[in-house]
């Protein structure tokens, strides 16, 4: 398994440092690494095999291999890989929802050092990745579900949709906490999201090109 960091990390920690929420920060990308286990422990339960670990400035990011028989094998008007990925997805999240009820069983019965930034940074872990975004864990549980319901040129329509309506939504609700708060680290947040949703619109608008000029022919 290869791995890949990306260099806007640095960037991040830079940021984080100066906002003085470098300690928030580290102990965020320690459950982030927890939060990716889940999904790396879900898919090899899957029998797909690790590809690659990226180093991302939110969390880390794994890929699959890809076999064959996952995409011949039909569930619906998508295939085994659609089901495969929409668990994997789910992985994620729910490892920190996990972490979460254990932290809070464990708190009631002794005392457990920075209990509070442990149910913090699992908060934000999961819900920052269930944001309905495509390609967070979110994103893809809604784009994998529709796929198998409606199809992939449907799925890829409605889910870029989704990211874009949502994230003018977060601009302003975080332009307003901002404001208030004072707090140049979710501007940050917002520019890396925006990033994602740009970066996959190029891809959706190349997508939809190709498939309809398939379409004409």
């Amino acid at each position: 398994m290869s791995i890949k960091i990306n260099l806007k990390i640095f960037l991040f920690l830079i940021i984080f440092y100066l906002t003085r929420q470098i300690q928030i920060y580290a102990v965020i990308m320690f459950f982030a690494f927890l939060h990716e286990m889940g999904h790396l422990i879900c898919g090899i339960l899957l029998g797909l095999h690790p590809k690659t670990l990226k180093i991302m400035p939110m969390g880390l990011s794994i890929e699959f291999k890809i076999l064959p028989n996952d995409y011949n094998k039909k569930k619906k008007r998508g295939n085994s890989l659609c089901l495969k990925e929409m668990l994997i997805a789910w992985a994620g999240p729910l490892t920190n929802i996990i972490i979460i009820m254990i932290t809070h069983i464990l708190n009631t019965k002794m005392y457990i050092p920075y209990f509070d930034e442990i149910i913090y940074a699992n908060l934000i872990i999961c819900i920052f990745n269930l944001i309905p975004i495509y390609p967070l864990d979110g994103g893809r549980i809604i784009y994998y579900t529709l796929y198998i319901i409606k199809g992939k040129m449907k799925s890829m329509h409605i889910t870029n949709q989704i990211s874009n309506i949502l994230i003018i939504l977060l601009t302003a609700i975080s332009s307003i906490v901002i404001y208030y708060y004072k707090n140049i680290a979710i501007l940050f947040i917002l520019i890396y999201l925006w990033t994602i949703v740009i970066i996959e619109n190029r891809k959706y608008e190349m997508k939809n090109t190709i498939y309809k000029i398939l379409e004409k022919s």
